[in-house]
């Protein structure tokens, strides 16, 4: 008996070993995955929820999944249902969540050793460039290159801190002259910094922002915090080095910016024209309040989640626009979800060379290798199969609006948060669907194939060429 349980152990640990070692992507799934079990446990407590009665399971894990994985749906009215103890909880999830676990680690491993050793840069590497998660060498012009990986990590908790912090530190006095309690200020604005910070969007009091709707100096903090979050820890880290010098921004900076802040003016310009004459958002408002909404409802729909809007009160038009952009999400290894801004960049750099007959894909001087566009096409082909298949499973559950279920779930695999009010009352098993769309939002496409193909072997040789009719 004891030989048995010894070599259970024993075999135990040696899967551990291998499944960290062989496939940081797998171990990212398990350490994802093993947080939000623990969660679900912590907050289906007595003393997590306001009235001390034991959270229902499904509604535990859905807040689990949302936390951990940042995302800001709710099965639950966030701010009756859980205790301070509950928000407190959340507010630890979510700066896990968006940090990275993988990175979180690889960051506490520095702090106590003072160096990384080569397993853990590799390990943070595949968690801050997806494209490591693949075998095989890797391309000079990955963002991220080995050697870097340490100065990469301080530059994450420093600047996690940093902006955290300052973001707190303004919006204190901001909620202070917008209404709020002094002492009731001195949580609420870690916690909306945090949940700007991560894109997670969760509010800790009743009604969201609906009593700073008009507190233009409240939602533009949140705004800032968000586009910070959103643009991805490596622009932060180019940006921290290379500043007013815009030649040594790396490609996928470059992309991340340009393509990011086009989608805010084209998402703002397009909620205006949409948006303008409806009374139940935009036509009661002057032509300032309109703009600064438009703008800040193109922001929050890129996977901030804050919303002074009621999601369902906005044309059949502008939701399927909202969609559009959620999908695509913000910066990657940022703390946004969606299939990324630079995966839109690339897929429309690499159609702009088929139009002008150019054998290669470049920007800004440099060229784009087939192997990114591949990885990009399968992104874009794995996080559309998610989305179709969860909305089909959840519209046939529920009976709901096939529009109102496309927008949610898409918010859900964008990790945004915004909703049309169908996650609040989805039944159990939907609800269980849509906690796995998160889950996989979160953990990333690129993560999730990587993990599957993780043990494929190379093949040796080449099938003959036979090319089938296209378009």
């Amino acid at each position: 008996m004891a030989r048995t349980l010894g070599a259970t152990v024993r075999s135990a640990v040696h899967l551990g070993k291998e499944l960290t070692t062989s496939s940081p992507s797998r171990f990212a799934i398990v350490v994802f995955s093993a947080l939000i079990l623990l969660f679900t446990a912590l907050l289906s407590l007595p003393i997590a929820s306001a009235d001390r009665t034991v959270t229902p399971i499904a509604d535990a894990l859905f807040t689990a999944v949302s936390t951990i994985c940042v995302t800001g749906l709710s099965t639950v009215d966030m701010a009756a249902h859980w205790s301070p103890f509950g928000h407190a909880l959340i507010y630890i999830g979510v700066n896990i969540g968006g940090l990275g676990v993988l990175t979180l680690a690889s960051v506490m491993g520095l702090v106590i050793s003072k160096r990384l050793g080569l397993r853990a840069k590799l390990i943070a590497a595949g968690d801050t460039n997806p494209m490591r998660a693949h075998g095989g060498p890797v391309n000079e012009s990955q963002t991220v290159r080995l050697g870097e990986v340490g100065q990469l990590l301080r530059t994450v908790a420093i600047s996690a801190l940093v902006i955290e912090a300052v973001l707190a530190a303004l919006l204190y006095p901001a909620l202070v002259m917008a209404g709020a309690d002094p002492l009731t200020a001195l949580w609420e604005a870690p916690f909306y910094s945090a949940m700007a910070f991560t894109n997670t969007g969760f509010s800790p009091n009743a009604g969201g922002l609906v009593p700073f709707a008009d507190d233009y100096l409240v939602l533009t903090l949140l705004m800032i915090g968000v586009f910070l979050g959103s643009i991805g820890f490596p622009v932060i880290y180019t940006l921290s080095r290379h500043l007013w010098h815009v030649k040594k921004w790396s490609l996928h900076s470059k992309l991340t910016l340009i393509t990011t802040i086009l989608l805010f003016f084209v998402g703002a310009a397009v909620f205006l024209l949409l948006e303008y004459d409806n009374p139940r958002t935009f036509g009661s408002m002057d032509a300032g309040d309109t703009t600064f909404q438009a703008f800040f409802l193109s922001a929050m729909t890129r996977s901030g989640g804050f919303s002074v809007i009621d999601q369902a009160d906005l044309n059949g038009s502008s939701l399927l626009a909202s969609s559009m952009l959620m999908f695509v999400g913000g910066g990657s290894a940022s703390t946004a979800g969606g299939i990324k801004v630079t995966t839109l960049a690339v897929l429309a750099l690499a159609v702009w060379s088929e139009a002008k007959g150019r054998s290669s894909v470049e920007a800004f001087g440099r060229r784009i290798p087939s192997d990114v566009q591949r990885v990009a096409l399968s992104v874009v082909a794995w996080g559309a199969t998610i989305v179709a298949v969860s909305t089909i499973a959840i519209t046939q559950i529920t009976k709901e609006s096939v529009i109102n279920v496309l927008f949610d779930v898409i918010s859900a695999f964008g990790t945004v948060g915004l909703s049309t009010g169908v996650t609040a009352s989805l039944p159990d098993p939907a609800s269980y669907i849509m906690a796995a769309t998160i889950f996989m939002g979160r953990v990333g496409t690129v993560t999730l194939a990587a993990a599957v193909a993780a043990t494929s072997r190379t093949q040796l040789y080449s099938l003959p060429v036979e090319r089938p009719i296209v378009g």
